[in-house]
């Protein structure tokens, strides 16, 4: 498998990857779950709006809330059987607060609803978005943004580069790696369609070279198309967006601008097999392939229905080897604990991982900084890590501000290769989260300030035009006494002039 030219972005590192674990066995699907728990959350943006309510029966693919503005996504049953209850339920996040979901009691029967695939060769650009609204598609990729917002792209700068994410940088996460190798074939067709729908001149397939049976797939998949398969190394964190964009075309996307703005548009390989299985056989987005993996006795992959509990999962890979139980969801770069074994699997859940002490030691006492610049030789984004490790730990948030605070993708390159074992990246969330607070606050202010002195104004505006109302009753009364003189004088003088011609006659 060789290596594509390629542009080397700054840094990066090559952690142990540990991917063999799970991708050993094919996919394999899930049995339905007793219950199913839909979080309305699963994506960025407005929560979905519901659309049904306790004691409704459904059926699979039924939408059971729907996307509420532009920016949200639809939740669709799985399978088909009664909503039993909404209400709030422990959901995987880092917070480990809970939040408002639909619990569904299959009936077993798993009865879709009448599927309907998507002309979208014979429909307008506008009918397509509207009908793709519906899909409940989001990036797949961990991102989760509502996935009809990157085919609506509307800008003077026309989309002239497809990139498909193949990339799959993370340790332990093999979902995209198993995806390609079993359904190439869907990937391939799903990235011809969006090609089509942005009206991109190219597509290119980023994928890194420690993935030879995914390569050989997506190769022969490819072979009667004009998609580009382009092999990328092994590199931490190639799978984000702007660095594979990088390494593909040596297009470097400035901080201030999205890769729309450059032309080109990166859709997972997840995500456009998804859109495939839309448009072409009418399934909404109900499902995805999430790795089990680390501390349990056979790690795989599994094809698993949106709202399965996590504790399912487990058991069908053979359950936990160690007494712990501790889960991390996501990868060990960018992953974080979960709350609960019971939490949904949501469309964000790309891996879990059982973190038994031995794949992940027990952190090791924090040092001093002995400012080596090893973080800053690993960062992918050309920050000074150092430095606003200074700036965050003071709460000199201004100048971390100005050191591009906001620019860290927080990957965790700089963990990873501090000698002093700073968990430098915690100080970042901290740092930006305080900023959020305070923009948030200073915001606030500035409203409540601005709707106050609107107020004064306001009094001001109606004291004047009070004063102007009494000053013209005023004149006006003052103009009707005078006319009424006036009038006196003349009726009192015609009177005269009529008393002098009739002494006049009787002379």
């Amino acid at each position: 498998m060789q290596l594509n030219n390629f542009f080397k972005f700054n840094g990066g590192v090559q952690p142990e990857e540990n991917k063999t674990l799970s991708t050993g066995l094919p996919i394999a699907r899930l049995p339905i779950p007793k219950k199913l728990i839909l979080p309305l959350r699963q994506h960025v943006g407005q929560v979905a709006k519901l659309k049904v309510k306790p004691g409704d029966q459904v059926l699979k693919g039924q939408m059971i809330a729907e996307a509420d503005g532009s920016v949200s996504a639809a939740i669709h049953a799985p399978t088909s059987g009664k909503v039993i209850k909404i209400s709030q339920e422990i959901i995987p996040h880092p917070s480990g607060l809970p939040d408002f979901c639909i619990t569904i009691e299959p009936d077993f029967k798993d009865t879709w609803i009448e599927k309907k695939p998507i002309l979208w060769k014979k429909i307008d650009r506008t009918q397509l978005i509207e009908a793709f609204i519906k899909s409940g598609i989001v990036g797949l990729g961990g991102a989760v943004f509502p996935a009809h917002m990157k085919l609506r792209i509307r800008q003077t700068q026309p989309i002239s580069t497809l990139v498909i994410n193949a990339a799959e940088c993370e340790p332990f996460i093999t979902c995209d790696d198993i995806l390609m190798r079993e359904r190439a074939d869907e990937i391939i067709q799903g990235a011809l369609i969006t090609q089509t729908i942005l009206g991109a001149k190219k597509c290119v397939v980023g994928i890194e070279n420690n993935k030879i049976e995914a390569y050989e797939a997506l190769k022969k998949a490819a072979q009667e198309t004009s998609i580009e398969i382009r092999v990328v190394p092994t590199l931490y964190p190639s799978g984000d967006a702007k660095r594979l964009i990088y390494l593909l075309m040596g297009i470097e996307t400035p901080n201030d601008k999205r890769s729309t703005d450059l032309g080109i548009q990166v859709f997972n390989v997840a995500t456009v097999a998804a859109i495939y299985r839309y448009l072409e056989l009418g399934e909404p987005s109900i499902s995805r392939i999430v790795t089990i993996t680390g501390a349990v006795k056979t790690p795989q992959n599994f094809e698993v229905l949106f709202g399965t509990p996590l504790s399912d999962l487990i058991d069908a890979a053979g359950g936990s080897l160690t007494k712990q139980k501790k889960f991390i969801m996501g990868g060990p770069m960018m992953g974080f604990d979960l709350p609960s074994i019971d939490v949904p699997v949501t469309k964000a859940m790309n891996c879990v991982i059982e973190s038994s002490p031995e794949l992940f030691p027990a952190p090791k006492p924090v040092m001093p900084c002995i400012r080596c610049a090893r973080c800053a030789d690993a960062c992918p984004v050309n920050l000074q890590p150092q430095e606003l490790y200074w700036f965050s730990k003071s709460s000199q948030l201004e100048k971390a501000r100005e050191y591009n605070l906001f620019d860290c993708i927080e990957c965790g390159c700089c963990s990873y290769v501090c000698p002093s074992n700073i968990p430098l990246v915690q100080f970042y969330r901290y740092a930006k989260s305080e900023i959020i607070a305070q923009d948030k606050s200073k915001e606030a202010a500035n409203t409540a300030r601005e709707r106050n002195e609107f107020r004064l104004a306001r009094i001001e505006r109606e004291k004047k035009e009070r004063a102007e109302r009494h000053a013209q009753k005023a004149l006006g009364a003052q103009d009707k006494e005078g006319q009424d003189e006036k009038k006196s004088t003349i009726a009192a003088a015609m009177e005269r002039v009529k008393q002098n011609q009739q002494e006049n006659i009787k002379n």
